[in-house]
Parts: C-alpha cells; structure tokens; sequence
C-alpha cells in the first residue's frame, strides 16, 4: 500500500482496477485490517487545529485515506456522490448522524426531510460501517480532549463530494467539490 501526505498532497489517482469492483464488505474488510496497523496509525501526524490526512491505495482500484481528527472537529453534512464507501475508528471515538433515506442525486438545492430519517452512531475504536451511494452523513469528534482516527475506503474513487448545510428538517445543497478541491 503507498501512502502520500495531507493536506498539502497533490492530486493521485488510484491505479486501475484488475478485478471486480470491491463490494462495500470488502472496503470495510480493508479499512478494519489496516486499522489493526500500529506502526501506520502512528505514522499520521496530528495537528491540535485542524484534520490531517493520508491517502491510501485500497483494493481494487479503491482509494482510502487514513484521517486524524481534532478534539471538536467535523465534516459538516455531505455525501460521496456515485461512490460505495466503508470507514471505521482506529483510535478515539466519532459520532456519525445521516439520514435513512435516498436524496435526488441532481437538480436541486433545497429539500424539506420526513421526520424519522435521523440516524445516529457511536464508533468507539474498533468500529465500523459501510454506506451505499448517496449516503448523506456528517462524522464528527465529538470529543473536547482527545484526538480521533479512523481509515476511509471508497470506491470507484471519490468522482465528487456535495456538501450541504442544515436547519431542522432543511437540507440545502452549499457546493460541490471535485477531488483536487481535496487532494
């Protein structure tokens, strides 16, 4: 597996595929026996400000990256666009909140949520979870004192990232990024 740096990391693209696809099992297979590597979780260089990163080569053609979280840091609301993912805690203890139900993929910016979509996780160290497409979710460490890490696979890799903001059962489209927005 090769590794490159964050945040400051140039665009790579994950090499291509010599099999079939990965399945969501598989990616969460992955991201649970590398997290199990000591000597690379300790590679990872936090910062007490901000995430820090490094991205991975997964199996078959996925990408992967190994993330470092703050104490009170989050992603915000977002989803991986056409992209199957897994990612699992190494070290600490995320939160996740998503929703339990399929969003349009295109054609708008504001939508008004159902009550009962809400879904919410602990992930202690050692856990996990793996998400089809479209799977709309913000991962926080909620933690005032202690750094988190976990590992993150997706595949095909990340074609975009749609960010979105939240007020109540409101979910707006903000902005989509595009992977040298990241890499």
């Amino acid at each position: 597996m090769s590794v490159s740096p964050g945040p400051a990391a140039s665009a790579t693209s994950a090499p291509a595929s010599a099999g079939p696809a990965p399945t969501q099992a598989e990616l969460l297979d992955f991201v649970r026996r590398t997290a199990a590597d000591t000597e690379l979780i300790d590679s990872l260089p936090l910062d007490p400000e901000g995430r820090t990163w490094l991205r991975l080569d997964g199996p078959g053609g996925s990408e992967a990256w190994l993330i470092g979280w703050p104490p009170g840091t989050g992603t915000g609301w977002h989803d991986h666009a056409d992209s199957v993912g897994a990612f699992l805690t190494a070290t600490g203890e995320l939160r996740e909140y998503s929703l339990a139900a399929r969003l349009p993929t295109d054609g708008w910016k504001t939508l008004e949520l159902t009550e009962g979509v809400d879904r919410e996780r602990r992930l202690a160290a050692g856990q996990g979870r793996a998400f089809g497409r479209h799977h709309v979710h913000e991962v926080l460490n909620e933690s005032s004192d202690r750094h988190a890490i976990s590992l993150h696979a997706y595949y095909p890799p990340l074609p975009r990232i749609r960010r979105y903001t939240r007020a109540g059962q409101v979910l707006r489209l903000e902005q989509v990024e595009l992977p040298k927005d990241w890499q």
